[in-house]
């Protein structure tokens, strides 16, 4: 008896627990790396040694640079490869073709640190100094190109924007870069790279970037509060209305209006007319010819002379201007001055008495 009422016991348990349990996830089980406690965005180390053998193929990646940027990059080069060996990877700077390599190694030990190298010398090309750049190595670090070319037609508004990005002597772009820990041509975490990036198209899109850095603000200070830190944040962020503000336009000056008047304009002399006021319609084609040959070689004397006078104008030395002498040095002149006549008197002396 004692056996079928602990079975019935069982089998009442398995069905409540079946009950509980929905159908469609009745043979699920627990997923441990599921887990809320489990930071995924953390980033493991790596360290020298924890890749057991070499790389088996030899990567690489290159890209081109501006002109302008030779003479840095020519400077800032052997900090750069000093860099690059510490983690086992081989550099090239072609001046010839203008263009950067990395490629890897037998020494390289880390598998992911080559295109850690390529975001290098994508950086570098695009002016970031090599000071800055080379943060990309570490673990933490991260970086994102933004590509605004595209995002506004007309030119005009394209630059005003970027300035707008930029701010008043770079005020705007220092506050974004404080406040997500990034410089654009961006660099930094993964939520940071997130929120510039946000920030820059926005401001592309005619949204100004003032506001996103003032919820960023905002959002900053909330973060420290441990109440607040789980909460939703909506109710304390600006809501900002999309305004169409119009543009005052300049008032056109209205034409003044001609009186009217019922006569016609008056005609205007034809060229027979012209010709007999001056008296050219009654030269013959010979003289006319002689007329307008006259004419043509005095035009051309005139701009002959306006030639030669450009011409010689290179020649003419420039007037320099007289530097007006401090007293000291006025004063030394005349000593000198006056040496030198004392000097002359004495040789003159000195030739009478040996001529007698």
């Amino acid at each position: 008896m004692a056996e079928e009422v602990a079975e019935r016991a069982n089998k009442t348990e398995e069905e409540e627990v079946n009950k509980e349990v929905p159908k469609n996830k009745k043979y699920r089980r627990d997923k441990p790396w599921d887990s809320e406690d489990i930071d995924h965005w953390k980033i493991e180390p790596f360290s020298q040694g924890d890749m057991k053998t070499a790389l088996l193929e030899e990567s690489s990646f290159a890209t081109l640079f501006p002109k302008y940027r030779e003479q840095y990059l020519r400077e800032t080069w052997p900090a750069i490869t000093k860099e690059l060996d510490r983690v086992g990877v081989a550099c090239e700077l072609n001046l010839v073709e203008g263009s950067m390599t990395v490629k890897t190694t037998r020494k390289t030990w880390d598998p992911y640190i080559i295109l850690k190298s390529r975001d290098l010398i994508k950086l570098l090309a695009r002016s970031v100094p090599a000071q800055q750049a080379l943060k990309i190595l570490q673990d933490d670090v991260q970086c994102d190109i933004i590509k605004i070319s595209g995002m506004v037609r007309n030119k005009d508004r394209f630059v005003k924007r970027r300035q707008r990005l930029l701010g008043p002597n770079g005020s705007t772009l220092k506050a974004l870069e404080l406040l997500t820990k990034n410089t654009v041509s961006v660099m930094g975490s993964f939520q940071g790279i997130k929120q510039a990036r946000k920030v820059i198209v926005d401001c592309m899109n005619n949204i100004h970037p003032i506001y996103n850095i003032k919820a960023l603000m905002i959002r900053r200070e909330l973060s420290k509060d441990e109440k607040l830190k789980n909460e939703s944040w909506d109710r304390f962020l600006p809501k900002f209305k999309k305004r169409n503000v119009k543009t005052k336009k300049p008032k056109e000056t209205a034409a003044k209006k001609k009186e009217y008047t019922p006569f016609p304009p008056p005609q205007q002399p034809s060229k027979v007319d012209l010709e007999l006021e001056s008296g050219e319609f009654f030269l013959n084609e010979a003289q006319r010819k002689e007329k307008t040959k006259a004419e043509r070689a005095e035009k051309n004397k005139q701009i002959k002379e306006q030639n030669d006078k450009d011409k010689a104008a290179v020649f003419v030395p420039p007037k320099e201007k007289k530097k007006k002498r401090k007293s000291g040095e006025d004063e030394g002149q005349e000593e000198k001055k006056n040496d030198m006549k004392a000097l002359k008197e004495q040789v003159a002396n000195l030739k009478e008495k040996v001529r007698k």
